[in-house]
Order: structure tokens, then C-alpha cells, then sequence
């Protein structure tokens, strides 16, 4: 993960190695440094957020890629959030998830799990990957709130929005390792990665 302030904005990348390919975690730890700072210089030339979430996503995926041959290919899924003053925008890869949980008003969940039969993945950065397609989603919040991504490891034991909602205090560092705690304290099976953007 990464979790970086430029400017006005506040970037955060997630990124989850998926198990079955070799080293997920070097593909997951350039994804996230390639996509952060494609972000950061992005936005500090002003592109358009949804334009400039998009080049971060190809970017990662490329740079992905080039850690090996489709026959043996490091992967891992992608989200990437951003956050201004003005609203907040999110794009995905993958399972990893983001969540909107506002100081009033309904919860929600803010993408949509790119799985197939089985709930296996459909969508993911890598070599073998098909031609990766990033999803966007913007928010312009009404009210204060917490923006959440995190892995699988986490919405596995807590996957509803208002069930995470329960979780939040509005302290980040607080409710962060409250969540990660909660994971392992279910049984921790899976990667946990849980980044918390306060809004605004």
C-alpha cells in the first residue's frame, strides 16, 4: 500500500498479491509505487481525476507485466483512491474494495468485485491477465465521513457496508488497526491491508 498527500490530495493505492501466481508480493509493491506516483504527478498538473486515475491503473498494469512472461507472471489486483476538498474518485482492478462510511447517512460500498463463477478473479494485473480494465467511481460526499480500501482479508469476515460502519470512530489510525485486528481475530486467513482517508 501506499499513502501519499500531493497538493490538495490525498492518494491512497491497495494492492493484493494473488497467492497462485509466483512472488504476488513484488508484483503488488510496484503496482502500488507506480500507481502513486503516476497519481501524484498527474494531479499536480492539474489532469482531470477520472483521466488521471486511468493512467495510473495502465501504468501499474504495466509495469506488472513486465515482471514476467505470461507463463509465469506475478499478479495482483489494484485499487486507488483520491481524495480533495472536492470529492472523492476510486478505481479498481479486482476484488480489493472501497467503502464510503459517512458520519450520517447510509454506508455503502463503492465498487463492484471483478469476479467470475466461483468468485474467482476476472480482473487483475499481470502478465496473463486479460487487457486489465480499470472501473472509476467518483463521490461527492454530503457530509464528513471515512473513505476505506482494503483487501479481501478484511471484507471477507466484514463485507457489508454497515457492518463495517460499526468499526469506524472517525480516528484512522485508531480504526485501522481496529480492522485489521478484527481479520485476524476471525482467523487472518488471507493478505490484510486496510488504508482509512478521512473526508474532508
Amino acid at each position: 500500500m501506499t499513502l501519499l498527500n500531493a497538493g490538495p490530495w490525498t492518494i491512497g493505492v491497495v494492492c493484493d498479491g494473488v497467492s497462485m501466481s509466483p512472488r504476488p508480493e513484488r508484483a503488488a509493491q510496484v503496482a502500488a509505487a507506480t500507481a502513486s506516483a503516476t497519481l501524484a504527478t498527474e494531479l499536480d498538473r492539474n489532469t482531470i481525476s477520472e483521466t488521471a486515475l486511468e493512467t495510473a491503473a495502465t501504468r501499474a498494469s504495466q509495469a506488472v507485466s513486465a515482471l514476467g512472461a505470461p507463463d509465469a507472471a506475478p499478479a495482483c489486483t489494484y485499487i486507488a483512491g483520491i481524495a480533495s476538498k472536492a470529492g472523492t474518485w476510486v478505481s479498481w482492478i479486482g476484488d480489493s474494495r472501497a467503502y464510503w462510511i459517512p458520519a450520517e447517512g447510509p454506508a455503502v460500498q463503492l465498487t463492484e468485485d471483478d469476479t467470475g463463477n466461483l468468485d474467482a478473479l476476472s480482473n487483475w494485473l499481470g502478465a496473463d491477465a486479460p487487457k486489465p480494465t480499470p472501473h472509476i467511481r467518483s463521490l461527492r460526499p454530503a457530509t464528513p465521513g471515512s473513505f476505506v480500501l482494503c483487501t479481501d482479508g478484511l471484507w471477507r469476515y466484514l463485507s457489508a457496508a454497515e457492518h463495517l460502519r460499526t468499526k469506524i470512530t472517525g480516528n484512522p489510525d485508531r480504526d485501522t488497526r481496529a480492522l485489521v485486528q478484527y481479520a485476524l481475530d476471525c482467523g487472518g486467513h488471507d493478505n490484510i491491508t486496510v488504508l482509512i482517508i478521512p473526508w474532508p
